[in-house]
């Protein structure tokens, strides 16, 4: 049986298990999360891709990782009482660390007290700083660095070589199944404590300056092309390809607002990437 036919398989039979109310199999449901856990470390399936409309969610994956939540029973880890320090915790015996072969994979876990669940994948060359916290269906590219107090959300999708800078929070999206989780394209600078959520698109070299905040409701204000970025009806908010981002105001509607001054936030892009960006963005590189 050939790869492909064996996601396919697998992917029948989720579908199949996930329909059922209630739930008949438990066995055959822990058996199917497990081996899709396995896929989506390997990186051979993953719970969102980039289609001929562009960035979808890959329902029966995320259906899949409900479904490790269904049957699943909250247990201490390590089961055998044998952690390494004095901090057990308890979760879904379905949902435990992930077995990152750090030599064999190439990826840096900085000790310090980070965490990587059970079914989130990580590409050669991927450095993690303490604390950080990737969850499970996430897909890390390769060569990016997830930095301290980050956070990478279920089925947050990071490419290749984007730093999440420290504090940064890119959150997760499960439920529904059909929505698209946070996607942060390749080479893209996030800066530190910044916040992207509820399927906000990052383009592909772009960058957040510190503090930025995006939301599917936000709207991005374009100094450079005159342009207003919102959501549409089928998507979330998407930030254009090498625009460079900031947080900014503008003034409250309403007369009592005017009255008062007051000012609400509002990200704006303020020029696209060129060479001196690239160079400012570079400075990271020598940690790797």
């Amino acid at each position: 049986m050939t790869q492909t036919d064996t996601i396919s398989a697998l992917q029948q039979t989720i579908e199949q298990l996930s329909a059922q109310s209630p739930l008949q199999d438990h066995d055959a449901a822990r058996a199917a999360v497990a081996e899709l856990f396995e896929a989506l470390e390997r990186g051979e399936v993953r719970a969102a891709r980039p289609g001929p409309d562009g960035w979808e969610a890959v329902q029966w994956v995320k259906s899949g990782i409900l479904l490790s939540f269904k049957v699943g029973r909250t247990a201490p880890f390590p089961f055998d009482g044998s952690a390494p320090g004095p901090f057990p915790y308890f979760d879904r015996d379905t949902l435990p660390l992930r077995k990152t072969r750090g030599v064999d994979e190439n990826v840096r876990i900085v000790p310090g007290g980070s965490s990587v669940r059970a079914g989130s994948y990580l590409g050669p060359n991927v450095v993690i700083m303490p604390p950080a916290y990737v969850n499970v269906g996430a897909w890390v590219g390769e060569g990016a660095m997830v930095d301290s107090h980050a956070l990478v959300g279920s089925c947050a999708q990071i490419g290749a070589r984007v730093h999440l800078s420290a504090g940064a929070q890119i959150g997760g999206v499960l439920e529904p199944v059909g929505l698209r989780p946070v996607i942060v394209e390749d080479d893209a600078m996030i800066g530190a404590n910044t916040g992207v959520f509820e399927g906000v698109l990052v383009g592909s070299r772009a960058v957040l300056a510190p503090g930025v905040q995006l939301t599917a409701a936000t709207p991005l204000y374009d100094l450079v092309k005159g342009e207003v970025h919102r959501s549409q009806s089928d998507r979330p908010l998407s930030v254009p390809s090498g625009a460079v981002v900031v947080p900014g105001t503008r003034p409250a509607g309403g007369e009592f607002g005017r009255e008062q001054g007051l000012q609400l936030y509002a990200p704006v892009i303020v020029k696209y990437r060129d060479e001196k960006t690239d160079a400012a963005t570079a400075l990271e590189e020598v940690l790797r």
